[in-house]
């Protein structure tokens, strides 16, 4: 496999001759820096999978008592818990945590793209 072929001006970036305070080269972009008129639609969060072990727990014993209710009581308890607790959680998390981290949903950003959009051309 062949080595990519580089500008002279990385080579020479990265060799380090720009550390000497000379100028690095002037990048040029080669379209107009402007930005889209909407974003991809992606999950807000990825949604990560709770109550596992819970779960496993409550099948083990299952299996044990040959898929019987009645001796697994506590087990299924503990893992109906387990999803009512991490439910709860899910709705208490609101837009306001989302928020103060940095990051809109895509659908806010393309709300906010369609009321701002970018000018392409002059009158």
């Amino acid at each position: 496999m062949a080595a990519p072929a580089y500008p002279a001006w990385v080579t020479r970036w990265v060799s380090g001759q720009w550390r000497n305070k000379k100028r690095p080269p002037t990048l040029r972009p080669t379209r107009t820096l402007a930005l889209a008129d909407k974003v991809a639609n992606r999950r807000e969060q990825p949604t990560e999978a709770t109550c596992i072990t819970e779960m496993s727990v409550m099948m083990a014993c299952w299996k044990q008592n040959d898929f019987n209710d009645a001796p697994c009581a506590e087990e299924i308890r503990v893992f109906y818990d387990c999803v009512a607790k991490a439910e709860k959680d899910r709705k208490n998390q609101n837009e306001d945590f989302l928020l103060s981290r940095g990051n809109l949903p895509s659908s806010k950003v393309n709300k906010l793209l369609k009321r701002f959009p970018q000018i392409t051309r002059y009158v």
